[in-house]
């Protein structure tokens, strides 16, 4: 068998006073061949970051590496200087951070920042080959023009290009180890399969060894050979993937599988794992998952599970595991049993009248240019959108990022002024007003906005936060009402009502999370327009925000429009789905219609890039070459031709109308407009299916 390129044995890496410290990464043992994937999962807390933080030696000042074996190639590295550990940092193994922005120096030019590391570790490069091989490493990564972004600096790129230039910067020294940490958390869907298309392909021709580091399991699923499952701090279930996904042994790996959403969940509420994961500096005596597990034992809490080797390739780290055997589920409650189940609002009719009407809506921000700032075009973010939210419905806003999804949910609420169109509230209309005439409209109206820490005061209890609302509109001027109310908006959504005389810092994402929409309920809204409210959150947490919305919805009648990229959150939450591109919706309907069988190329492109755990359910994925054009300036015609691998004559010059397909559905392509020959483009416009 051949040796692998990283053998890690034992890894112990502490944090913090030596006197107590936090054990953040605890005995951990893998190994990565050439040409594999493992895929390192877990939540946020386990440990994943810092096990490539210690494997690359490059921990914080209160960090050390306390025991263990990391060997590379048959070098340990434990052992080298920092000089010599330099050679091997960006050389022999190198490391893509989670986020481009802030890894990427902001002040130097693309060419300046991989020029570094090709001169650093390919040091034989000739001055004058240098650039040619930093266009060549652009070229591979699948930048088009890399000779015109020589010279650009990092804000002059879309996220997915970040991504890629720091994907260039590792291979300017041709690793043999690629350390991924969570590459494609903060990308859209599209740009996520191109990123990690171009993985696969650099791993090929390269026999690249790579640790991908996620939360994400369906990326997992379609991207791994092997994976790893972390739980504070230690490696609970090793598998080969096809196998874990068919059948997890550990309860830890059981529950993240049930917490995923999907269509088929739709019907009942996702499965959650209760509390959250330990601090790494606690003292533990037993097993470390005992506190979430629905089947522990006496022993669990007394013992702390040894490693197992069940068969070839199989290891778990749990005591049931030893009594139930490898081919028994490790707890007794059955996986597939359904879970408490509430009413599949798809049997119920859509109320006639909607609480909301959008009609030709349009936002267009102004671009001012020489010193008397004038005006010399528009950014077309929204371009004529039209909606109807119902209430107990939601209706889901997808698109990849800069289509325009989060300024019109804006505009609804008018916290952005529109240019054009209407929004009729109950018929009265909004755009135009004062804000002193909108203020008693702000009651019925509220949003979640995508990251909640952002978007409350570091300064302020909690319990001021949630009953600001109250206050400022009146509603409850007295400070003991008002923590009544408060106290009872807490226990709403899931949170301790002592949890207001807190401050923001002092809570998990999920739990922020939690306290923004009680802080929207707080006003009794009639419409929550939700902004990416679980984008950055672990699966589990997820689970239940999204449990959360749905037992809301049913109880109080709310009306949702949820802004989001996430198509499997879209197939179990909503009723109907808007698909938006470039400030246009360009297909609605219902969510089984638009989802099982998409009419628009766009929306069948977004649902082929989507990673899914079931290979029976995965799609050929449709590539949409280059990122999404300017709504500075737009394609003429249809907005989506130059990406289209349906393009016909037609789509070049004339926008395509709206057209119906029934009661619920309506799509705006020149492909099903009746009578209309399609003659695909000759001229190079046609793009590739892969």
């Amino acid at each position: 068998m051949v040796e692998p390129i990283l053998q890690v044995s034992g890894l112990t890496t502490e944090l913090g006073d030596p006197t107590r410290p936090a054990l953040v990464v605890d005995g951990l043992t893998l190994d990565i061949r050439a040409g594999e994937t493992l895929a390192l999962l877990g939540e946020s807390g386990c440990g994943k970051s810092m096990t490539a933080l210690s494997l690359m030696r490059l921990l914080p000042p209160s960090g050390r590496i306390k025991a263990g074996s990391v060997r590379l190639e048959g070098t340990e590295l434990l052992t080298l200087t920092e000089a010599e550990m330099r050679q091997v940092r960006g050389g022999r193994m190198a490391m893509i951070f989670q986020e481009p922005q802030t890894a990427l120096n902001p002040v130097l030019t693309i060419a300046t920042q991989i020029g570094e590391a090709v001169r650093l570790h390919q040091g034989d490069v000739r001055r004058g080959r240098e650039t040619e091989r930093v266009v060549e490493l652009l070229r591979a990564v699948g930048i088009p023009d890399p000779e015109q972004r020589l010279n650009e600096y990092p804000h002059q790129l879309s996220g997915g290009m970040k991504q890629r230039v720091m994907i260039a910067m590792a291979l300017a020294g041709n690793p043999r180890l690629l350390i991924a940490d969570e590459p494609t958390t903060a990308l859209d869907v599209t740009i996520q399969a191109q990123v990690l298309q171009l993985l696969k392909r650099i791993q090929a021709t390269n026999s690249l060894a790579v640790l991908l580091i996620t939360h994400d399991l369906g990326v997992v699923a379609e991207t791994a050979n092997r994976l790893a499952v972390m739980y504070a701090g230690q490696i609970v279930e090793t598998a080969p993937v096809s196998e874990f996904f068919k059948r997890p042994l550990h309860p830890y790996s059981r529950h993240l599988l049930e917490s995923l959403p999907e269509a088929s969940k739709r019907g009942r509420r996702l499965a959650v794992i209760p509390g959250r994961v330990p601090p790494l500096g606690a003292q533990f005596q037993g097993c470390r998952f005992v506190e979430r597990c629905p089947a522990a034992i006496e022993r669990c809490r007394l013992e702390v599970p040894e490693w197992q080797v069940l068969v070839e390739g199989r290891g778990v780290r749990c005591h049931l595991a030893e009594t139930s055997g490898p081919a028994t589920a490790v707890h007794p409650a059955d996986p597939k049993a359904p879970l408490p189940t509430q009413s599949d609002e798809d049997t119920v009719q859509t109320p006639q009248v909607p609480l909301l009407t959008v009609r030709g809506l349009q936002v267009y921000f102004p671009i001012h240019q020489g010193v008397l700032r004038r005006v010399v075009g528009y950014v077309r973010a929204v371009d004529g959108v039209s909606l109807d939210l119902y209430a107990g419905r939601t209706l889901a806003l997808v698109g990849e990022s800069g289509c325009g999804k989060t300024t019109a949910g804006k505009a609804l609420l008018q916290l952005v002024p529109p240019t054009g169109g209407s929004v009729r509230y109950r018929s009265q209309e909004l755009i135009g007003l004062s804000h002193r005439r909108l203020r008693p409209f702000r009651k019925d109206l509220q949003i979640v906005f995508q990251d909640p820490f952002a978007s409350m005061n570091p300064r302020m209890l909690v319990g001021d936060i949630v009953g600001e609302g109250l206050q400022s509109l009146g509603l409850a001027p007295r400070r003991a009402e008002r923590m009544r109310r408060v106290a009872e908006l807490l226990e709403l959504v899931g949170l301790d009502p002592g949890s207001a005389n807190r401050y923001p810092h002092e809570f998990s994402g999920g739990q922020r999370q939690r306290i923004c929409i009680a802080r929207a309920l707080a006003v009794e809204p009639r419409i929550l327009i939700c902004d990416e409210p679980t984008s950055a959150l672990d699966v589990s947490v997820q689970a239940q925000i999204l449990n959360l919305l749905k037992d809301l919805q049913g109880r109080l009648g709310l009306a949702y429009l949820f802004i989001t990229h996430d198509l499997s959150v879209v197939s179990y939450l909503a009723h109907e789905v808007a698909v938006m591109y470039l400030g246009r919706v360009v297909e609605h309907g219902r969510v089984t219609e638009v989802l099982d069988d998409p009419c628009h190329p766009y929306t069948r492109a977004l649902l082929s890039a989507v990673p899914v755990v079931d290979p029976g359910q995965r799609r050929p994925v449709i590539r949409l070459d280059g990122d999404m054009p300017s709504p500075r300036r737009p394609p003429s015609g249809c907005h989506f031709h130059p990406r289209c691998s349906e393009a016909i004559a037609v789509c070049r010059h004339h926008s395509p109308v709206e057209t119906r397909l029934g009661t619920t559905r309506r799509v705006c392509c020149h492909c099903v407009q009746p009578g209309v020959a399609v003659q695909p483009l000759d001229d190079g416009q046609n793009r590739s299916r892969s």
